[in-house]
């Protein structure tokens, strides 16, 4: 819902956490918690702002001189350079920075304990509560000078935040939104966990982009989950050579980060998981099986292991956590520790393996966090865990029914964060629909149940994730820790274009809600397979027969909504060269094409069979010897169907490889690209068997049968099923 510029106000929300605010807030004139649900229109536009504020009100706008002074009265360093943040995007806005006495305009940052900051609020009738502290800020426009005001650098540094989105569009009228915003956290911790482990291993100035980006939507934990791409110098062996963090690589980031207000909470994993260092023999004693993916309680190496591990990592990573996975310990029982776990219970024997990592890592003095797997297992074996540890419950498809994932933890006094998932894994693109709701749902009720943090992850089980085009999901994973209760989707649909890639025709928007509804066609079909699976999967084999089936009558609508997508992006580069984000644009036209492949596949697949079933049935008709010399050419000529899906696999290599490489180190790519070559082998190879069978024809034989070129029987016989 929208509200012209005469009816915006600020607008009364439900209370959070089923509790009230205090009689001396529901007493103030600006009201209780509230959220900017609504944009006002604007000369410039709406009001977009991703996380939508607590309070805000817009009344105005006021022009922007070219140049626009950033001063920082209290000469706090960590103020400064929030300060040149801000300056880094004004300058993106085609405006100037200079010294105050020729500034046209003038932006102040200021911390609350001011003379000048106390009479800014006083002059606005704004407070400044107790919860605001740590990270809340106030944020005045006015029509001839901004003002920043917060008790912390942290506070200070999201107040600038919010003011860069308020900043002109390149190419955009140049004026600001005139206004007040009031502004503070739902949950302590909002963090990304992204899986370094699998696949694709981001370059260093990659990481750093995350982390810029992460931080202007508020983001304050950033979590690489590592299996074995961390370079120890005691444990060398597992580290792939050119795909792992060394020490100068992590001490860059972390220093990094610490200027952007995010800790690097490093995620090794310490129980499961660890297939990349278990397969090699020098790791043979601390496996539960052989080559497996658990290491084994009780054996004597096992802790000494997990110590050398973290006790590097505490030395690398000064962040006051430090994350030892624990998930999907499936071999456990099944080897050595199977004794025990048939004696005990899985549970136990997990817990006390927990226990015993903490223990050991109690020197080191950080808090350890592990995934809850336990809290569904066995939820009675909760209770033994120490009570310092933070568990984190996951799930990364459901939309409700979180509560029983969170409250064993809760009720045996141990804090939690919740971890909703971007849906990304084993698909072309991330499958928006689901990791909304989830992402939704999810932090929600963590919010209920007091879990103090949220990490959305991204996992890329197929090694094929690329993360930009993971940034759709993930970034409404941070908008909904930040803001408080439910988040609205559509919402955040509606500002997602903008504020990430400046785009404010829309298009962009429009682009993502039509891969959506690719997604959906695809649903719709129910093939039981992912995206990524039917993108590889031969249609002319038996499963792909049986997906073939399923995908023709929803292949047009799939194709459709990917078309779109694909004409949808050009648009708003074509229209706004300076579009931020332009990579994740390459993306997320890649994901499009990708989808319209796999329509265009079994399309295509069953054309071929089709026609080919016509030509054998009339090739012996001389009165439609053309029309059969012009079927055969249509499959396996020069720009014949098999030639179509060669081409559309190489294309789709081409583009995929630039956007690898646009943001991850060579290491695994090739491992990726195999099987592209596999699939336009197999298409050229295809098309070749075709031209054979055609010059033949033309030379008096008979036309192979079906199966002869790869088609299998029952294909030609099927029809096309639309």
């Amino acid at each position: 819902m929208k509200r012209s510029l005469g009816e915006l106000k600020v607008i009364k929300m439900p209370s959070l956490n089923g509790t009230k605010p205090s009689s001396v807030l529901r007493s103030r004139v600006w009201g209780v918690l509230t959220l900017l649900c609504v944009f006002s229109t604007l000369a410039v536009g709406q009001v977009r702002l991703l996380p939508v504020p607590r309070e805000a009100h817009f009344a105005g706008e006021t022009a922007l001189p070219a140049t626009i002074a950033v001063s920082v009265p209290g000469h706090d360093a960590e103020d400064a350079f929030a300060a040149r943040d801000l300056e880094e995007a004004m300058k993106a806005a085609g405006l100037r920075g200079t010294g105050a006495e020729k500034a046209g305009y003038r932006v102040v940052l200021l911390r609350t304990g001011s003379a000048a900051a106390k009479a800014q609020l006083a002059g606005l009738g704004l407070p400044f509560d107790a919860a605001m502290e740590a990270e809340g800020y106030v944020l005045a426009v006015k029509p001839h000078e901004a003002f920043v005001v917060a008790a912390s650098s942290s506070g200070v540094f999201y107040g600038v935040q919010t003011l860069k989105q308020l900043l002109p569009l390149p190419g955009g009228k140049r004026v600001l939104p005139t206004g007040t915003v009031r502004d503070w956290p739902a949950m302590k911790y909002r963090g990304i966990d992204d899986d370094l482990s699998r696949g694709p291993f981001p370059t260093l100035e990659f990481q750093k982009h995350q982390i810029r980006v992460f931080a202007s939507y508020k983001i304050n934990i950033y979590s690489p989950y590592i299996e074995h791409t961390l370079l120890y110098a005691d444990q060398p062996l597992a580290a792939p050579p050119g795909g792992a963090l060394t020490p100068a690589d992590v001490a860059e980031l972390v220093a990094y980060a610490r200027l952007y207000h995010v800790t690097i909470v490093p995620e090794q994993e310490a129980f499961g998981h660890l297939h990349q260092v278990l397969k090699y023999d020098l790791y043979k004693d601390v496996a539960e099986t052989p080559h497996g993916h658990v290491l084994a309680p009780g054996q004597p190496e096992t802790l000494p292991l997990i110590h050398n591990w973290f006790t590097q990592i505490a030395q690398e990573f000064p962040s006051p956590f430090l994350h030892i996975g624990a998930d999907e310990t499936f071999d456990l029982g099944m080897g050595r520790t199977r004794p025990q776990v048939q004696a005990r219970g899985y549970g136990p024997v997990y817990v006390d393996f927990l226990k015993q990592i903490h223990e050991d890592l109690a020197p080191l003095h950080r808090r350890l966090l592990f995934w809850g797997d336990i809290g569904g297992a066995d939820p009675a074996a909760v209770a033994g865990l120490p009570k310092d540890m933070i568990a984190v419950p996951w799930n990364y498809w459901d939309t409700k029914g979180f509560d029983k994932m969170i409250e064993p933890f809760a009720k045996a006094g141990i804090e939690t964060w919740v971890s909703p998932g971007d849906a990304n894994w084993n698909q072309v693109y991330p499958v928006a629909k689901t990791a909304f709701g989830n992402i939704q749902g999810f932090i929600r009720d963590g919010q209920r149940l007091g879990s103090t943090g949220a990490l959305t992850t991204v996992w890329n089980d197929d090694g094929e994730g690329l993360f930009n085009m993971d940034w759709y999901g993930v970034l409404f994973g941070a908008v909904a820790a930040w803001q408080p209760g439910e988040s609205s989707i559509p919402t955040y649909q509606e500002g997602y274009g903008q504020t990430f890639h400046g785009d404010a025709s829309g298009k962009v928007d429009e682009a993502e809600k039509e891969l959506m509804a690719a997604h959906e066609a695809l649903e719709q079909a129910r093939s039981g397979l992912t995206s990524d699976e039917l993108f590889w999967l031969d249609p002319w084999s038996v499963e792909g027969q049986e997906a073939s089936a399923k995908i023709l009558p929803v292949a047009v609508d799939l194709r459709t909504h990917a078309e779109r997508a694909i004409v949808l992006v050009a648009e708003a580069r074509a229209a706004n060269p300076q579009l931020k984000e332009v990579d994740a644009l390459t993306a997320m036209d890649m994901g499009a094409r990708r989808l319209d492949l796999i329509g265009l596949k079994f399309e295509l697949g069953q054309e071929i069979a089709d026609t080919y079933a016509q030509a054998l049935a009339q090739q012996h008709d001389k009165a439609r010897r053309a029309e059969t010399q012009n079927i055969l050419d249509e499959i396996g000529s020069m720009f014949g169907r098999c030639q179509d899906l060669r081409d559309a696999y190489s294309a789709a290599k081409g583009e995929y490889s630039q956007v690898w490489l646009s943001e991850n180190r060579p290491y695994w790519l090739n491992n990726v690209t195999v099987r592209y070559d596999l699939a336009i082998e197999k298409w050229q190879q295809r098309g070749d068997l075709f031209l054979e069978g055609i010059r033949g024809w033309d030379n008096g034989r008979d036309l192979p049968p079906a199966t002869a070129l790869g088609l299998p029987a029952a294909a030609t016989q099927q029809g096309s099923g639309r």
